[in-house]
């Protein structure tokens, strides 16, 4: 037996473009409820699709009213990609989407006495949401495409170094930073081969213990953001309209892009 992922309708309520690879959404969810957990991530289904993209929850506010939250997305816009292509209209206030029961993975040890946070553009919300809630002396280094049009993004309590790139440089990077002494938690999020060798250095070289750490893969360059062949949201309202299960419509999108 399936079990499905607790889903919420959300309507859009705002879009802002807070630079040119970053688009801020805000959403009202009712009955959503945040883990709290300050690098909380949630899958998003927008509309026309039915595959779900996963964002991290920079910023939710409950005072709208019981049961009603105002949920913040900053999404990172490509080329291409199934919310890339859907974030970059700008007439989606009034549109619903989907929204997953969210999840985080942020847990620092109970005697920590320094942060530090390593990340690229997809990792920008989580680095700002954890360096707002944190009270602990935080440094971050954030490796974005351009510098100048995000230098304002991070919050002014976190001591951030700016790297200018696409996240090729993490593992490099960390590699040579100069450590604090005493018990501390580093976090970061990247690109998978990166997050690789990190999570290797860490073990063998720092041999920091697990519970001080976390490193995380957030999307991979080989696979890369390539258009599909099939567009899935005919397929979706098609099936949709037919009565089809998501299982079946999967599989009318598999038998479409095979041929």
């Amino acid at each position: 037996m399936s079990v499905r992922a607790e889903q919420y309708d959300a309507e859009v309520i705002s879009r802002e473009e807070l630079s040119p690879h970053l688009v801020r959404v805000v959403l009202h969810v009712p009955g959503f409820v945040s883990t709290g957990v300050p690098d909380e991530w949630v899958g998003l289904v927008v509309p026309g699709q039915f595959q779900s993209r996963y964002y991290t929850v920079r910023s939710y506010d409950a005072s709208p009213g019981p049961g009603h939250t105002r949920l913040t997305l900053d999404i990172v816009v490509h080329a291409t990609g199934l919310v890339t292509e859907w974030a970059a209209r700008s007439e989606i206030v009034g549109e619903t989407v989907t929204i997953t029961a969210p999840k985080g993975s942020f847990e620092q040890p109970p005697g920590a006495q320094w942060l530090m946070l390593v990340g690229d553009l997809t990792a920008l919300p989580a680095m700002a949401r954890i360096a707002s809630e944190t009270t602990l002396p935080t440094r971050i280094w954030a490796e974005v495409p351009d510098v100048d049009e995000l230098a304002d993004y991070l919050p002014g309590s976190a001591d951030v170094t700016w790297l200018a790139g696409h996240g090729d440089q993490l593992a490099a990077t960390v590699e040579g930073l100069a450590w604090p002494e005493g018990e501390g938690y580093f976090w970061m999020a990247g690109e998978s081969a990166q997050m690789r060798a990190i999570r290797k250095h860490l073990m063998r070289e720092r041999r920091l213990p697990s519970h001080a750490y976390d490193v995380m893969g957030y999307w991979r360059s080989s696979v890369g953001r390539q258009p599909r062949k099939v567009d899935p949201g005919p397929i979706y309202r098609a099936g949709k309209a037919a009565g089809l299960t998501d299982e079946q419509i999967w599989q009318n999108y598999d038998e479409a892009a095979d041929t």
